[in-house]
């Protein structure tokens, strides 16, 4: 059982001001003192919340979001007192096998629940992105399924691996090797356990990247399929590089953006000789497959 925790929760209008608030609070609250977390609403708002394990001062924190933001903002700062409760059993309670083509997402709870002629990958919850159950994920799980219906590719990559779903689900299709990357040290530690539980820890290589700077990149390019389930921003900004770390005629697939953002990144992407094949919207998320043709 984990003790109660305390939050606070406020709404902003858009990516930079939510990014400055949560720049200043990271800064002025010690490590283990706060988790400050922000996440995009389908509405285009910006939803910030900070978790404390101790009742925080309230006044300071208006105080910061004041400066940060402005006091409008901050009079709608909203207070709450999380109870404690055993959060991996009220979880798993809720997430249910999930299907996604020939792929089946579940927890070990249901492990005896998928079907024999289904690809089943076991995630559990973790500190990590990507348990199956969120659209993007979904998404991409229903294009790889699509693309391997017609395609072999022979060099993958998982990029923002996360905790290793799409990786894992490649490697079990093809049976080859996959190299998977993110930026976050605990999600390729997830990812890395993930796949020896799901039997492909001698297919699936984590390593810890920035974008494509990892060496282990530069030395498995060019790759015929890369997945990445990341956010729209990071992906505009990796348009270029992964142009470049791609075989002609590769395939991408590209999700973790709101469907309103598809058309930037769609942009991006063609820019870089990249042309849409499919658009998958599910849930008010987007996810895309690409393919290299120049």
């Amino acid at each position: 059982m984990t003790p109660s925790t305390h939050c606070a929760s406020f709404a902003i209008g858009d990516e930079q001001a939510a990014k400055r608030v949560v720049d200043v609070l990271t800064e002025v609250f010690f490590d283990g003192e706060a988790a400050v977390a922000a996440f995009e609403r389908p509405d285009g708002r910006w939803d910030v919340t900070v978790h404390f394990a101790e009742a925080p001062d309230q006044a300071l924190l208006r105080e910061l979001v004041t400066n940060a933001a402005s006091s409008e903002i901050a009079s709608t700062l909203a207070f709450d007192t999380v109870e404690a409760r055993d959060w991996v059993k009220a979880s798993l309670e809720d997430l249910v096998p999930v299907p996604a083509g020939r792929f089946v997402v579940h927890g070990a709870h249901d492990r005896e629940r998928v079907a024999v002629n289904k690809l089943a990958i076991e995630i559990e919850a973790a500190l990590a992105f990507g348990t199956g159950h969120h659209g993007t994920t979904r998404g991409c799980l229903l294009l790889l399924d699509h693309v391997l219906k017609a395609y072999r590719p022979r060099r993958l990559l998982d990029l923002g691996t996360g905790t290793g779903v799409l990786g894992i689900a490649a490697a079990k299709a093809l049976k080859i090797g996959v190299l998977a990357g993110d930026i976050d040290a605990p999600s390729v530690q997830v990812a890395r356990e993930n796949a020896r539980l799901n039997e492909t820890g001698q297919l699936v290589q984590t390593v810890r990247a920035v974008g494509f700077s990892a060496p282990a990149f530069a030395r498995a390019a060019p790759f015929d399929l890369v997945l990445a389930n990341i956010l729209a921003n990071p992906l505009r900004q990796l348009a270029g590089p992964m142009a470049r770390h791609l075989a002609p005629g590769a395939l991408v697939i590209l999700s973790g953006l709101l469907t309103h953002q598809a058309p930037a990144v769609i942009a991006a992407y063609r820019a870089r000789g990249l042309v849409p094949l499919r658009h998958l919207r599910i849930e008010g998320w987007s996810s895309l497959l690409l393919r290299k043709v120049s």
